[in-house]
């Protein structure tokens, strides 16, 4: 396990907001068909801002991690802040992840993207993070 630090192991181990959501406001599942992980982002949303996300992610301890600690990240968050992070801050609050395992990062940004974007679909939102945004574009995970 030297690969891993201690955070990272950390949120492997004891992961928060893993499981599933009872009636959620949106809901975003990414994959790598490079990988084969998935991940699926299920968020509650008041007044635009996220006031719960619970993930559910099958693949290695960095999808994992990296999916517990983007869902921290975002709780209490506006949609448009929660938009505004990458995966590389997901990799600088896990301390970093291998190289090999950055793309895991990825599935967590584009996963609630996703989300965001078919709430926003769905409430006829226009959100400036989502401009640039396509989702049916295949993302490079390597």
């Amino acid at each position: 396990m030297g690969m891993y630090n201690e955070k990272v192991m950390e949120h492997f181990t004891n992961p928060r907001n893993a499981g599933t959501m009872e009636n959620p406001d949106a809901v975003g599942s990414y994959g790598s068909p490079v990988c084969g992980d998935m991940m699926e982002i299920s968020l509650k949303i008041e007044d635009n801002v996220i006031v719960d996300a619970k993930f559910r992610t099958f693949g290695c301890g960095s999808a994992i991690a990296s999916s517990s600690v983007a869902t921290d990240m975002i709780k209490g968050k506006t949609l448009e802040e929660a938009l505004a992070l990458t995966n590389q801050n997901f990799v600088d609050e896990l301390g970093g992840l291998p190289g090999a395992k950055i793309h895991c990062s990825v599935l967590s940004e584009q996963a609630i993207k996703l989300a965001i974007y078919n709430y926003a679909k769905e409430k006829g939102l226009v959100l400036e993070g989502l401009k640039d945004f396509d989702p049916n574009e295949e993302h490079d995970h390597e």
